[in-house]
C-alpha cells in the first residue's frame, strides 16, 4: 500500500487528486467541529453516551465521527445520502420506468437518477433533522438553550444544509479525487474516533477499570480481525468459462478460457447496517419515550442481550441473501454467456447453466453471510466480557475501514498502471 501511494504521488495528475481528496476530508472534519447554535453540546454528549449508544443513533454517530452526539453542522453526515442511494437503487429494480431509465437512458438517464437521489437526500435529511430536534426537545431537558420556533428552524435547516454539503463533497471526491466519495467520508469519520478510543483504553488501564491483558487481547483481536477481513474481501469463487471458436471472414474469434468471478462477500457491509437498523429500532423508540429500563429492554432490546444477538445474527444472514438476489441474476448471466458463445464446461447453455450459477451463489452467500455475522457479533461479545459498550459497533467500522482502504489502493494501482502504459505507448 505504501509503495502504491509513493508511486501515485510521483504522477502529477494523481498527486492533484490525492491532495484534493485530503482537502475535502479536512473540510469535512472541520465542519464536524462547528457546532449548531441553541444547543448545549456538553449536556447532549453526556445524555447521548448514557442513553443512545445502543440505538441506531449510536451507529450513525460512529459513522459521522461523533458529530451527531456533538450536534455539529455535519451531524447527519453522509447517512441521508447513503439511505437515499439505497432507496433509489431498490426502486430502480421495483419500478420498470426507473429500471429502463437506469439501463437504457444513457448519460441523460444517469443524470436524472442522480438528480432524484439528491432530492431524496434533502428530503431524508429534513426528516432526520426534525426527528432529532423533537427528541432533543422532548427528552433531553436542558439541552436546548432556546425552544422558540426560530431556533427550531435554524437547527433543522443547519442540519439539512450540512447533509447537503457533505453529499456535494462526496460527489466531488468521486469525480475529481481518489476512490468513492461516500466511502472516503465514512472512512474519515470512523478513523477520527480512533484517537479517542486509544485514549479511553489508556485511561482505563491507568485507572484500573481495564486490565492490561484485556487491552492486549483487544489489540490482538483487532489485528486478527483486519487480517481476516482482508482475506475474505479479496476472496472469490471463479467459475470457469470457455468461449467457442467461430470464423468471421478470414479470422477466427473465441476459443479462449476465462472465468466468472463471484465475490465471497458480495454485499459488503450493507447487511450489517440494515440488520442493525432494524434490531436497534425498539431501543431507539424506548430512548425517544424515555423508557430505558425494565425486563424487555434489558433482555430483548439491549444490544448485549442474548435475544438481541440471535435476531441480529439471523437478520444479517437474511439481508445477505436478499442483497445477493438483487445483485446477481443467474438467468441473465446465463443468457449473456449464451449470446457471446460462452459456456461453463460440463453444463449445457440455458437452464442447467443458470441452475449451476444459482447453486454456487447460494453456497457463497451462506459463507459470506456467516462471515459478516461473526464479524458483527464478535465485538459485541468482547464488549460484554470487558464491559465496554463502544465495541458493539467495532465490527462494522473495521469492515468499512478495511474495505475502503483496499478499494482506494486498487483504484490507485489501476490509475498508475494505466498511465504507465500510456507513457510507454507514447
Amino acid at each position: 500500500m505504501i509503495t502504491t501511494l509513493r508511486n501515485a504521488w510521483k504522477v502529477p495528475e494523481l498527486r492533484k487528486k490525492l491532495l484534493f481528496t485530503l482537502f475535502m476530508l479536512l473540510l469535512f472534519r472541520l465542519g464536524s467541529q462547528v457546532m449548531v447554535p441553541f444547543i448545549d453540546t456538553a449536556a447532549l454528549t453526556a445524555y447521548f453516551n448514557a442513553n443512545l449508544s445502543n440505538t441506531i443513533l449510536g451507529l450513525f454517530n460512529a459513522m459521522s465521527g461523533s458529530a451527531l452526539s456533538q450536534a455539529s453542522v455535519f451531524a447527519l453526515g453522509i447517512q441521508p445520502y447513503i439511505n437515499a442511494s439505497i432507496i433509489i437503487e431498490l426502486l430502480c429494480i421495483a419500478i420498470p420506468a426507473l429500471e429502463r431509465l437506469q439501463k437504457e437512458g444513457g448519460e441523460e438517464g444517469r443524470k436524472t437518477i442522480t438528480k432524484i437521489t439528491r432530492y431524496a437526500t434533502v428530503g431524508i435529511a429534513l426528516l432526520m433533522g426534525i426527528a432529532y430536534y423533537i427528541m432533543m426537545k422532548s427528552q433531553m431537558v436542558g439541552i436546548l438553550t432556546d425552544t422558540s420556533f426560530w431556533s427550531a428552524a435554524v437547527i433543522v435547516v443547519t442540519f439539512v444544509a450540512g447533509a447537503s454539503v457533505v453529499m456535494w463533497m462526496g460527489e466531488q471526491i468521486t469525480e475529481f479525487g481518489v476512490g468513492n466519495g461516500i466511502s472516503m467520508i465514512l472512512f474519515a469519520g470512523i478513523i477520527s474516533r480512533l484517537p479517542d478510543l486509544i485514549r479511553s483504553m489508556i485511561t482505563g488501564i491507568a485507572a484500573g477499570t481495564l486490565a492490561w491483558y484485556f487491552a492486549a487481547l483487544l489489540v490482538v483481536a483487532v489485528l486478527a480481525l483486519v487480517v481476516f477481513i482482508v482475506f475474505i474481501t479479496d476472496s472469490e469463487r471463479r467459475i470457469p468459462v470457455q468461449y467457442a471458436k467461430r470464423v468471421v471472414g478470414r479470422k477466427m474469434y473465441g476459443g479462449q478460457n476465462t472465468h466468472l468471478p463471484i465475490k465471497v462477500n458480495m454485499s459488503g457491509v450493507l447487511p450489517i447496517i440494515f440488520a442493525q437498523s432494524i434490531t436497534s429500532l425498539p431501543a431507539t423508540v424506548c430512548a425517544f419515550l424515555g423508557k430505558t429500563s425494565g425486563w424487555w429492554y434489558e433482555n430483548v432490546f439491549d444490544s448485549t442481550s442474548v435475544i438481541y444477538m440471535v435476531f441480529y445474527f439471523l437478520l444479517i444472514i437474511a439481508f445477505s441473501y436478499f442483497y445477493s438476489a438483487v445483485q446477481y441474476n443467474p438467468v441473465e448471466i446465463s443468457n449473456n454467456l449464451k449470446k457471446n458463445g460462452g459456456f461453463i464446461p460440463g453444463f449445457r447453455p440455458g437452464k442447467p447453466t443458470s441452475d449451476f450459477i444459482q447453486k454456487v451463489i447460494t453456497k457463497i452467500t451462506l459463507f459470506g453471510a456467516l462471515y459478516l455475522a461473526v464479524v458483527a457479533i464478535a465485538p459485541v461479545l468482547l464488549g460484554v466480557i470487558i464491559k465496554d459498550n463502544t465495541l458493539a459497533i467495532g465490527g462494522t467500522s473495521v469492515i468499512i475501514v478495511v474495505g475502503v482502504a483496499l478499494e482506494t489502493v486498487n483504484a490507485l494501482e489501476a490509475q498508475v498502471l494505466m498511465r504507465h502504459y500510456k507513457g510507454f505507448l507514447d
